[in-house]
């Protein structure tokens, strides 16, 4: 998946097009098959009016991959902007907005660095040495913007905390997207995973341009056409942690997948989470960057 790449100060929109080195978009001076993309994302069939919205936003790099240094930073129309705080969380055809920040078949451990100026993308760190998955991650991997899982709200039924995260994404269609992509999603479905007795919500979603978006409109039409699927999502996300010694992560729920009606209450809920905290009316007292 190597490329040919643009030189570090090109900037390009970070909406995927067929014939488009993924270099020039999210990270020139790149070689790195965790940058790659594969296949087709341009938009899908009944989800046009989310292009112009993804066409906004690019991205680049700052830093060697992989370092402590390395951050991938976003940008609206050239002016810098957070992808947690300037990318809208919907878009007017009713998909919502998905920052991939780990692409499938990759494992380093990339997140939104929520504590940061600008919020970049970067590498987690663990006693001062970067992180890494002990293998693969099988799915795109990221968060939706403008949602805040609340450390100071308790679930009702689970009696646990939010994890002080932008809410997580499992994005299962077909194409490895390009770390720092801004891609429009239909969320369908949502698990409750407890780690470390924190509330971690991981939403199941797919690419409004995959070629079975059309197809995938609640949870049931995941179990039907990618049989077995959520729970080898379910059982990833469980075991991880196993390699180093630690326990298996627990989720709430009955270990259900929720449906979509719940999903988006889920998306709701933690959005107003975030215009509380955006707003001051939530105290910012975990040490966010709100810029």
């Amino acid at each position: 998946m190597a490329s040919t790449l643009a030189p570090m100060a090109t900037r390009a929109p970070t909406a995927m097009r067929a014939a488009q080195s993924p270099f020039s978009r999210v990270a020139p001076g790149l070689r790195s098959s965790a940058f790659a993309s594969r296949g087709r994302t341009g938009a899908g069939r009944g989800f046009h009016a989310a292009r112009p919205v993804l066409a906004k936003y690019g991205s680049e790099k700052k830093g060697d991959y992989p370092s402590l240094e390395f951050r991938i930073f976003f940008d609206e129309d050239g002016k810098p902007v957070s992808p947690w705080h300037g990318v809208p969380l919907h878009n007017p055809d009713g998909t919502c907005n998905f920052i991939c920040e780990i692409p499938k078949e990759t494992r380093a451990k990339m997140e939104v660095a929520t504590d940061e100026l600008l919020t970049p993308i970067k590498q987690d760190t663990k006693k001062g040495k970067l992180r890494d998955y002990p293998y693969n991650i099988n799915w795109n991997y990221g968060m939706l913007p403008q949602t805040w899982e609340d450390p100071g709200h308790e679930h009702p039924e689970m009696k646990v905390m939010g994890d002080n995260d932008p809410v997580d994404v499992v994005e299962i269609g077909s194409a490895a997207l390009a770390m720092g992509s801004v891609t429009a999603v239909k969320p369908v479905g949502v698990y409750a995973m407890i780690d470390d007795g924190e509330l971690d919500w991981k939403v199941i979603a797919i690419s409004a341009s995959d070629p079975k978006a059309a197809d995938i409109n609640d949870v049931a039409d995941v179990e039907k056409h990618f049989p077995g699927e959520l729970e080898k999502i379910r059982v990833w996300f469980r075991d991880y942690k196993t390699p180093d010694g630690k326990p298996i992560n627990k989720f709430g729920l009955d270990d259900k997948c929720m449906d979509k009606a719940y999903t988006m209450g889920i998306i709701e809920e933690t959005s107003g989470f975030y215009q509380k905290l955006m707003s001051g009316e939530r105290e910012n007292d975990k040490g966010l960057s709100l810029k």
